[in-house]
C-alpha cells in the first residue's frame, strides 16, 4: 500500500480528523441522567458478575470496541492495536468499513492483521448496506467474523463529497439475514435511531441493532472537513443521542440494542446498560487513548475500566444488569421533555 488509493487516504483522513475533533471533555446526554446511589447496598464487590455469553462466546463484560478504520497502512498499525486490546480484555472488537477491500486487495491486510493478534476473539465484520450477499461474505471471511456489523449512516453519505445518493437500503438487510449465517447488527454511525426506524428494522427480522447516537465522534463534522467548500454545517448537529435513542428504543423489548457514541469513562457505561443497552461500544475514546499512549498502557486504562465498573454497580446496589435496571434513576428537564414530545412509553420512569 505505498501508492495509496484516494480511497485509502479518504480512510486516513477519517481518522485523522477523528482525532482532530475529539473532545475529552466534551458534554453530551449522558450527563443528563442521573443514577442514585444505595447508602445501605447490603452487597460485596465480588458479588457482581459482568461476564456474559455473545454469539456463543464468553466475553469480560458487556463492551466491544466499536468499529473505526482499516485500508491503509496506518490504520493497518491501528487495527493491530485494538485486536491486542481486544484480547488482552476478552472483549469483542470490529472493524472499520470493509468496502475497500473489495476492489484493493492490497487493503486487505489492514483488516485480516486483526486475527494475527485476536485469534480467538469475537470479531464483527463491517459492511455498507448496498452490497451483494458475496461481497459480504467475502468480508465476513477476511476478518473470520463471529457476526457482521452493516453500518447506516446516510447523513455521512449527503454530506460526504463521494458519497451515495441513493438509500434503498431496508430489502437489503432483510436478504441478508435471511441468507448470511452469522448474526446481523444494524449500526448507526453516529447520529442515532428513532423509534420510527427501528421498528423497520425489526419488522426486517433485525434483531441486533447499534443505536450509535450523537454526542462522540461526529462524521458530519468529519465529512464537512473534508468538502471544498465547508458548506454544510447546518448538519453538524443532525441526529439523535445515544441516550435519546435507548429511549426511542425502551418500547422493543424483544431486540437486543447496542449502543455507543459518547462513551467517555465508566459511569457512562453504566448508564446506558440502565436504559437498557444490553452492549456498550467505545471506539473515540479509545482511538484517544491510543494517540497519546503504547497499546500496553491503553490495556492497563481500559482494565482499570473493567474494574472500576463492579465498584459503581456495587454503588447502585446492583449485582447485575437485570438488578440496575430496576435501580432508580433521575432524568433531567431535558430529556423529560423529549420524552413527552416524542410521546415515548418508558417502562423505567
Amino acid at each position: 500500500m505505498s501508492n495509496e488509493s484516494s480511497h485509502a487516504h479518504r480512510k486516513d483522513e477519517h481518522v485523522a480528523l477523528a482525532q482532530h475533533f475529539y473532545q475529552p471533555e466534551q458534554t453530551n446526554d449522558f450527563d443528563e441522567i442521573r443514577l442514585l446511589h444505595q447508602s445501605l447496598p447490603e452487597m460485596a464487590v465480588s458479588d457482581v458478575h459482568l461476564e456474559t455469553q455473545l454469539f456463543g462466546q464468553t466475553i469480560a463484560a458487556p463492551i466491544y470496541i466499536n468499529a473505526m478504520t482499516g485500508g491503509s497502512e496506518r490504520t493497518k498499525k491501528i487495527n493491530g492495536q485494538l485486536a491486542q486490546i481486544a484480547a488482552a480484555l476478552r472483549i469483542p472488537m470490529a472493524v472499520g468499513s470493509e468496502s475497500i477491500a473489495l476492489t484493493e486487495a492490497d487493503s486487505q491486510a489492514s483488516f485480516s492483521i486483526v486475527r494475527q493478534y485476536n485469534p480467538d476473539g469475537l470479531v464483527f465484520a463491517n459492511m455498507s448496506a448496498d452490497k451483494t450477499l458475496d461481497q459480504l461474505q467475502t468480508a465476513i471471511d477476511l476478518v473470520q467474523a463471529n457476526a457482521l456489523q452493516i453500518h447506516l449512516n446516510p447523513i455521512q453519505e449527503a454530506i460526504m463529497p463521494e458519497g451515495q445518493r441513493q438509500f434503498y437500503w431496508l430489502k437489503n438487510l432483510k436478504t441478508y439475514r435471511e441468507n448470511l449465517d452469522v448474526p446481523i447488527i444494524a449500526k448507526e454511525v453516529g447520529f442515532g435511531m428513532d423509534q420510527l426506524t427501528i421498528s423497520k428494522l425489526v419488522n426486517a427480522g433485525i434483531k441486533y441493532i447499534d443505536v450509535s447516537g450523537k454526542g462522540g465522534t461526529n462524521f458530519a463534522k468529519i465529512e464537512n472537513a473534508r468538502r471544498p467548500q465547508h458548506d454544510l454545517p447546518y448538519l453538524d448537529n443532525m441526529g439523535l443521542s445515544t441516550v435519546e435513542s435507548l429511549l426511542e428504543a425502551n418500547e422493543f423489548k424483544k431486540t437486543h440494542f447496542f449502543a455507543s457514541g459518547g462513551v467517555r469513562q465508566p459511569l457512562d457505561i453504566v448508564k446506558a446498560w440502565r436504559l437498557g443497552a444490553e452492549m456498550v461500544g467505545m471506539s473515540g475514546t479509545i482511538l484517544n487513548l491510543l494517540r497519546q499512549n503504547p497499546v500496553e498502557e491503553v490495556i492497563r486504562i481500559l482494565q482499570t475500566w473493567l474494574d472500576q465498573l463492579p465498584l459503581i454497580m456495587t454503588l447502585l446496589g446492583a449485582k447485575n444488569l437485570t438488578e440496575l435496571r430496576e435501580s432508580d434513576l433521575v432524568l433531567s428537564p431535558k430529556l423529560q421533555s423529549y420524552i413527552q414530545q416524542r410521546e415515548l412509553k418508558i417502562s423505567f420512569i
